[in-house]
């Protein structure tokens, strides 16, 4: 059996999920566990799929950034795949399909799979080099703590009776963030 799994990281990637689902079924897919997680959530949908999955099976995919977060996340999933016997096929690989029932097809996986991994660990290293140079020239502050620049605001709510859950409510501040702001404002 061809089991399909989707996956798109927020609901706004609308166009890209209905394509998956789309591409496993003409792919043969008789079941399709789709999802919009974040890859770093938990996968209640995937860890369906490898529970559906049975001996002779096929987990199909369409890219392989929808399957794993990390070259050990998609080996720990090839791990238990390979444990029940249940092939993995990649439909956009490259341009072409990949199959890991086949020696090739399982190194060229492992392989592809560091790769990625690779790259995400350069552009992270960058995008650190990046906001070191911005930081050592004044560029670059940070995000500014929004309860902080909201204090006036709190002040006078406060002056005005509010308590502190109802000025959380109103400006839409943790009530935490409130209680600590007002007790800076005291000393």
């Amino acid at each position: 059996m061809q089991i399909g799994y989707a996956r798109t990281s927020t609901f706004d990637q609308k166009a890209g999920f209905e394509s998956q689902i789309e591409k496993l079924g003409k792919a043969g897919c008789e079941k399709v566990f789709s999802e919009q997680v974040s890859s770093v959530a938990e996968r209640q949908q995937l860890t369906l799929a490898l529970d559906f999955a049975r001996e002779g099976d096929a987990l199909v995919i369409v890219r392989l950034d929808r399957l794993a977060r990390s070259t050990r996340d998609l080996l720990e999933i090839i791990a238990k795949l390979e444990a029940k016997k249940v092939g993995l096929r990649v439909l956009d690989f490259g341009g072409t399909e990949m199959d890991t029932q086949s020696p090739t097809g399982k190194l060229v996986l492992t392989m592809f799979g560091a790769i990625a991994q690779f790259e995400r660990e350069l552009m992270k290293s960058r995008q650190r080099e990046g906001i070191e140079r911005a930081k050592r020239e004044g560029k670059y502050r940070g995000r500014q703590p929004t309860a902080r620049r909201k204090l006036p605001e709190i002040v006078s709510l406060k002056e005005e009776g509010l308590t502190p859950p109802e000025i959380a409510t109103r400006l839409n501040l943790s009530r935490a963030s409130v209680y600590r702001l007002l007790k800076e404002a005291r000393t």
